[in-house]
């Protein structure tokens, strides 16, 4: 533990000398979101990007976070610990199948999850993420979309809109795998917890559920709640952020916990690693940019 907490210090040093905002998502580590500015889900750190003072943003996060975070502050460096962290959803949508969709749907409003990468974003008339999804997809003008890639989380807002969603074959693998079997044992054990669940979680776990919310608003809830006993269907990096917020409550998991093993590939030695020696830069084509960029600050103007 020492070695952590020394590790950690030497990179609150560097990031102070340096002037860099480290941005972190709530499934990283619990070591590196201890040493994060900002701590959020994803619509959170994309406004933390899209304002952040500092010339270099450090995003502790998947690829597409980080390519938010360039998207939106082209003039800023924005540097990810390990260039290879990506994300099996947003692997489901490729740009050549989403143009196909769009010649086959002409009429269709296309609403990409951000959890996808930035060629897809360019060919999307907006995005939105779990936190603000049945918000866009009601403002969103016509009556037809196209709502890709997760289709949990379409599905779980297409049932009480009054449009025609059209949804990708796409799912979260991290949250397809919490199934209502594994949450009903831990609920025998524990009758009094709540359940509160992602809504990338499947129909018949969203269905049961006690709440339902995007990860900044499954721990809004749970420290705002009554009820002390939670049993949390995400990723088990969520509960560090539960149980410091709230630490008299107990925060419960369903077998096997639900871990990303991309967004783990973020180490405290990768981070110093990367804020030291200034290296895995991202960047974004200026064309995909530019249109993504649009698609971004469609969502973030509502």
């Amino acid at each position: 533990m020492g070695q952590v907490k020394k590790l950690q210090e030497e990179i609150i040093r560097l990031k102070r000398e340096k002037d860099i905002l480290i941005l972190a998502h709530y499934y990283q580590r619990p070591e590196v979101q201890d040493i994060a500015d900002f701590v959020g889900d994803s619509l959170e750190l994309s406004r933390e990007a899209s304002t952040a003072a500092q010339g270099t943003i450090l995003f502790c996060g998947v690829t597409f976070m980080a390519e938010i975070a360039k998207i939106l502050s082209p003039q800023k460096t924005v540097l990810i610990p390990y260039p290879l962290a990506g994300c099996l959803l947003a692997d489901m949508a490729h740009p050549q199948e989403v143009a196909e969709a769009k010649r086959s749907h002409p009429n269709a409003k296309v609403v990409a999850y951000v959890n996808t990468y930035a060629q897809v974003k360019a060919l999307s008339d907006i995005i939105c993420t779990s936190a603000n999804a049945k918000m866009v997809m009601e403002k969103i003008p016509g009556e037809e979309i196209i709502f890709l890639p997760d289709r949990n989380l379409g599905a779980y807002h297409a049932k009480t809109l009054n449009k025609k969603v059209a949804l990708w074959d796409g799912h979260c693998p991290v949250h397809q795998r919490i199934t209502w079997e594994p949450i009903e044992r831990v609920k025998k054990a524990h009758p009094q917890a709540l359940i509160i669940v992602h809504p990338e979680c499947p129909p018949e776990v969203t269905d049961r559920a006690d709440f339902v919310g995007s990860t900044s608003q499954l721990v809004r809830f749970a420290e705002a709640s009554d009820a002390q006993q939670f049993i949390v269907g995400t990723e088990e990096g969520t509960l560090h952020q539960m149980k410091k917020r709230a630490p008299e409550k107990t925060f419960l998991l369903p077998e096997p916990h639900p871990i990303c093993d991309q967004m783990k590939m973020i180490t405290l030695d990768r981070v110093y690693k990367s804020i030291k020696e200034n290296i895995y830069q991202v960047e974004v084509d200026e064309e995909v940019r530019i249109q993504a960029g649009e698609a971004i600050r469609r969502m973030l103007s509502l």
